[in-house]
């Protein structure tokens, strides 16, 4: 039903519960004018229902839909302040360390509200650990190389040890990260690392995990794999992998040594 007041410039169309300020007014003037509320309904366009709960100032809106939280505000607080002591708490932890506090809550429930909290469980970014001596040695081989022009790093050979497995088994501990946390020290996984340089093999790794997905049985069939994927590498990827360790070096320097997201 359509009902148009030119007096007011305004169309009205459908029926609803939830009515504006203009489409109340319509009502009012329409009410106090003493016309019957069926008469206002057919002339507004709106339900007899929702006239009637106006008229009687008792419309306040639709309730809102789905089941009651079973736990308070002051319970899912706690729960997120247990989440932030330590990200690496799995859910089995928080779930105990949670109930164990007097809230009456199933493990599906905690689950629930730790995502509502905008956390998601992810396996967290291996970075190396490094102490103060690492990190002044790091900042210091940058600055060396800061003046470095793209033609003088083809001629620099990179090496690195890396860890190829048939199984990937357990993955160690995950995280609960929000967006945009990835990069975050405390979201960080620290492995031990002789390594001094700005990590620029790790771009290669991944590019031999996304074009060779298959699962090998044995550790022959594996290094056969790794090698030939390795050597499928194209030119152009390691043209660009020289090319980026000018951003490299800068992101070192200003990460003053510490770890940086390459």
């Amino acid at each position: 039903m359509v009902s148009q007041f030119g007096w007011l410039g305004y169309t009205i169309m459908g029926k609803t519960a939830d009515l504006t300020v203009v489409q109340k007014t319509i009502i009012d003037t329409l009410h106090k004018k003493g016309k019957p509320q069926t008469i206002i309904a057919k002339e507004a366009g709106f339900s007899q229902s929702a006239v009637s709960k106006h008229v009687n100032r008792k419309l306040s809106g639709r309730k809102k839909c789905g089941r009651k939280g079973s736990t308070t505000n002051r319970e899912n607080h706690s729960l997120e302040r247990l989440v932030k002591q330590n990200r690496f708490k799995n859910l089995g932890v928080l779930h105990k360390e949670w109930t164990e506090a007097g809230v009456k809550a199933s493990r599906a429930t905690t689950h629930r509200c730790v995502k509502e909290f905008g956390y998601s469980c992810r396996i967290p970014l291996v970075k190396p650990l490094l102490n103060h001596r690492q990190r002044q040695r790091r900042l210091t081989w940058t600055k060396e190389k800061k003046k470095w022009t793209v033609a003088q790093w083809p001629k620099v050979l990179f090496s690195d040890e890396s860890n190829f497995c048939i199984s990937f088994g357990n993955q160690g501990p995950r995280v609960w990260r929000k967006g945009g946390e990835a990069q975050s020290p405390s979201r960080l996984k620290s492995s031990v690392n002789k390594l001094t340089k700005p990590e620029p093999h790790r771009e290669s790794i991944g590019y031999c995990q996304e074009e060779n997905e298959k699962q090998e049985t044995s550790a022959d069939d594996l290094k056969a794999t790794v090698e030939e994927t390795w050597a499928s590498i194209p030119p152009q990827k390691c043209h660009r992998l020289i090319t980026s360790m000018l951003r490299r070096i800068e992101a070192v320097i200003k990460a003053k040594g510490a770890p940086i997201k390459y």
